[in-house]
């Protein structure tokens, strides 16, 4: 009441409801802002005081006669516990007095039109209606005939802050005119536009009441406006309703019914609400009492009878009996095993929606992080759970469990999570923290307090070690969470670019040193296979020579043994027949020598293979008329063969 003047319990939960508990979002949502600074009647006296310097002893005078609590100290540590005062302080007062000067958060939006696609940024300071003014001078659509749609939180209105809306910083959206038929360049189009126009009959059936409930809903209705509106049928909050019968292909809250990919023009469902660790009844809207916790800054607030605990354990006074069952066994032997337990414990506690935790050990994880190509490379994100600190509940459920920050941390993390509740499981995690990143990472660890966990590390591996870029504590909001999630991408994203580069100028020049090496290589064999050619041909060389001598040694060994065997020459006063015949050889050269008349023919082609001219390469003719001796019988004599008294011959090789 202090901050917002609402005095209805009932009004008041309803607008927690629409935050997902997110009290400062809450706030921002009712209260007018500017300059991102929360508006309380003590904005003109801060506007008057040094920035950060503590107020004066008249405006501490004044402070008290108005019967406000003054601020705490900026100086202060946000790690000590927050007192009763603290508590109950509001934070409006806060932001009045520590004014920070600081950039506008800027926002991107890609707005699709049937074929047209306009981007946009805007500061998270503009509204709706603004946004709209821009694409009708884009579009040419007039503002009263255009449905600006996409909006996670369901429809808006023209008045309404984007920074209420807790928006990433890309955004898409998409517009609709069901009062402008489309045109001829839109016909691809139209089919879109029917579907979206098109109404679905929703048959949902609430198993706890056992009652069906048939609602019609247009196309252009997303589910997030479906569950909405069947969270004020069934009083099941959204993100305590468990769903079944949604198709695979609706993913995403904030796409329409006409792309989820159910079935037209019926679809059943069934909705439950979803079990919680503790066997509570949930109280209801009229008796519920909300329990808030805050911590140093009075950011975070959470409903501890939603998880089913009590005050006295949402605090850590209770005994840790209460609870179900640990987030980890302790001594767990093994650390995927270790890290099952807590996803399905994690699932158990908060639903199912949560970051995908790599089930492995820290080393494991470090590896798919760390050491693969620069390209897959991402941050390792450590989240270090502590079931006695007052945060964990809201830590997880409202930071952890953020759909924004789910999809972010999918997208870009490797998260891997460890539970330090029992002193066994945070020794061994200290023992990792050691031989991984070093014992600087470890005294940090030791160095938060219980009340300051839960922890995320945000790790970076670098090329000799690695390094913690961020610390993220408890107490903190979705909004902050993103935002130190994304500066530690930025910086990894440089660093990645530098390593990509770097890879590539490696890669490129082993590519070079390899296409040199098998060139080099080609070289070598081309040589080896011409040198072995070469000495192939000559050892052929060698070979024939040698049978080249080998032949012409023999013919000389049968020439010298064909002269040795010729009869004696006979004298040719001998006073017997004698043939003198005289051949020509292929030279133009004559041989003469005088035979015996009563000789043989053979004893003819035994001299003329001595002189070289063997029988078998070589035939002897007459001149005239021209008869082939060697055709004759060998045995013949050579009066018998008409070479008396003498005769003329010339050798001729055979063909």
């Amino acid at each position: 009441f202090a901050c917002t003047g609402i005095d209805n319990i009932a009004e008041a939960i309803t607008l927690l409801e629409l935050n997902n508990w997110d009290l400062v979002a809450a706030i921002n949502g009712v209260i007018p802002q500017e300059n991102g600074i929360l508006q309380s009647k003590y904005s003109s006296e801060a506007s008057q005081a040094t920035v950060f310097g503590p107020p004066s002893r008249s405006e501490a005078a004044d402070a008290a006669a108005g019967g406000a609590v003054p601020p705490p100290s900026s100086s202060s540590s946000s790690s000590s516990p927050p007192s009763s005062s603290a508590l109950a302080y509001c934070p409006v007062n806060t932001s009045s007095r520590h004014i920070v000067e600081r950039q506008p958060r800027m926002l991107n939006f890609k707005v699709e039109y049937r074929q047209r696609c306009v981007e946009l940024v805007l500061e998270e300071g503009s509204t709706v209606g603004e946004i709209k003014q821009i694409l009708e001078s884009e579009l040419g659509v007039p503002v009263s005939k255009m449905q600006l749609k996409g909006w996670k939180s369901g429809d808006v209105s023209d008045s309404t802050v984007l920074k209420s809306l807790h928006l990433p910083k890309n955004n898409s959206l998409y517009v609709l005119t069901p009062d402008i038929a489309p045109t001829a360049s839109t016909s691809k189009n139209s089919a879109l536009q029917e579907s979206l126009n098109q109404n679905f009959l929703l048959i949902i059936s609430h198993r706890e009441a056992q009652r069906d409930y048939s609602l019609n809903f247009p196309g252009s209705r997303t589910i997030q406006e479906v569950k909405r509106n069947v969270s004020d049928l069934t009083n099941i909050p959204v993100r305590h309703q468990q769903w079944e019968g949604w198709p695979a292909s609706a993913s995403d809250d904030s796409m329409t019914l006409a792309f989820s990919g159910i079935s037209y023009p019926c679809h059943h469902l069934s909705v439950c609400r979803r079990s919680s660790p503790a066997n509570m009844q949930e109280p209801t809207e009229e008796s519920a009492d909300v329990h808030m916790i805050s911590d140093s800054e009075g950011d975070d607030f959470e409903d501890a009878s939603e998880f089913g605990v009590d005050d006295t354990e949402m605090f850590g006074m209770g005994s840790s009996t209460c609870r179900k069952s640990p987030m980890m066994p302790e001594n767990s032997e093994n650390e995927a095993d270790a890290l099952l337990h807590f996803t399905a414990e994690f699932s158990s506690r908060y639903g199912e929606t949560h970051p995908m935790f790599f089930i492995g050990s820290l080393e494991a994880a470090s590896q798919e992080a760390f050491y693969g190509k620069a390209r897959d490379r991402k941050l390792l994100a450590i989240y270090l759970h502590n079931d006695d600190s007052v945060l964990s509940n809201v830590f997880c459920s409202q930071m952890m469990c953020a759909d924004s920050i789910v999809s972010y941390l999918s997208q870009n993390f490797i998260t891997w999570a460890w539970d330090v509740t029992k002193e066994a499981n945070k020794a061994r995690l200290l023992t990792m923290c050691t031989r991984h990143f070093g014992s600087v990472v470890t005294q940090t660890i030791r160095t938060y307090n219980t009340d300051q966990f839960p922890l995320l590390l945000i790790v970076m591996g670098k090329r000799t070690s690695n390094e913690v870029l961020n610390v993220i504590q408890g107490n903190t909001t979705v909004d902050e969470l993103m935002m130190r999630l994304m500066a530690a991408m930025e910086i990894f994203t440089a660093q990645q670019q530098e390593d990509i580069k770097d890879e590539d100028e490696r890669e490129a020049r082993e590519t070079v040193k390899r296409e040199q090496d098998e060139a080099y290589r080609l070289s070598l064999e081309a040589d080896r296979k011409k040198r072995e050619a070469q000495e192939r041909e000559e050892a052929e060389q060698v070979r024939l020579e040698q049978m080249r001598k080998e032949q012409e040694e023999e013919k000389e060994a049968i020439r010298l043994s064909l002269e040795q065997a010729l009869p004696p020459e006979p004298d040719e006063e001998s006073g017997e027949q004698i043939s003198k015949l005289r051949i020509r050889t292929p030279s133009g050269e004559f041989l003469e020598r005088r035979f015996l008349s009563s000789c043989k023919l053979q004893v003819l082609f035994d001299f003329v293979a001595s002189k070289g001219y063997p029988f078998e390469e070589f035939k002897l003719l007459t001149t005239f008329p021209r008869r082939n001796i060697t055709q004759l019988e060998p045995g013949s004599t050579l009066m018998e063969a008409k070479l008396f008294p003498q005769e003329t011959l010339f050798l001729e090789a055979k063909e």
